[in-house]
């Protein structure tokens, strides 16, 4: 049985969302990282990093957030979560997929730094030019993708979520608002926050 590591108020919410979305069986195994449970030797042989999310699903273990949304995604086609290869959507799946960890995420600790650094040398560009692309996607909508939902739009969600209106980090944009509220529409995502709320 797949075995997700977690612990509320971190990134493991889009891991949530995921398996929540998936429809596979799944056991959650809470990570209480206020103790330091994330440093233990036998949670290190799962993800050395010693950060949640982790997914273990019999000899494979996978860490980082996109990762894990992009194995389940392929484990479980009949979810729908991610176009087939030969798709010709695959290939901006794939982009979106990973926007979220090398833009996303390093524009946040931008922001939230007030970190200067120069847009021709940082892998993101901007944080202004990493919201002004994503907004400009999320225009031809509903989803990040197109017309269907994708594990895409859940690390992307998920992302937004956090930066938006969990933590106020970024402004709002009404394509965020729209896109946003459908997101937290959909019943996966409202079981993924009563689970996370505890």
């Amino acid at each position: 049985m797949l075995k997700l590591y977690w612990a509320p108020r971190t990134r493991s919410f889009t891991t949530l969302w995921l398996m929540e979305e998936s429809g596979l069986p799944y056991e959650r195994v809470l990570v209480d990282i206020s103790t330091g449970a994330q440093k233990a030797p036998d949670y290190l042989a799962i993800n050395p990093m010693g950060k949640v999310p982790a997914l273990t699903d019999g000899d494979v273990a996978i860490a980082e957030s996109a990762a894990i949304c992009a194995y389940v995604a392929e484990r479980c086609p009949d979810a729908r979560l991610a176009p087939p290869p030969g798709d010709p959507k695959r290939g901006k799946y794939l982009q979106w997929m990973f926007f979220a960890p090398s833009c996303i995420e390093p524009a946040l600790i931008q922001v939230f730094t007030k970190l200067e650094v120069p847009a021709s040398t940082a892998a993101w560009g901007s944080a202004t030019q990493v919201f002004d692309v994503l907004e400009q996607a999320l225009d031809r909508g509903p989803w990040i993708v197109g017309d269907a939902f994708s594990a895409a739009d859940i690390v992307i969600g998920s992302g937004l979520n956090f930066a938006i209106r969990s933590f106020k980090l970024v402004p709002t944009r009404p394509a965020f608002d729209r896109y946003l509220d459908r997101c937290v529409a959909r019943p996966a995502f409202q079981r993924a926050e009563t689970i996370a709320a505890g």
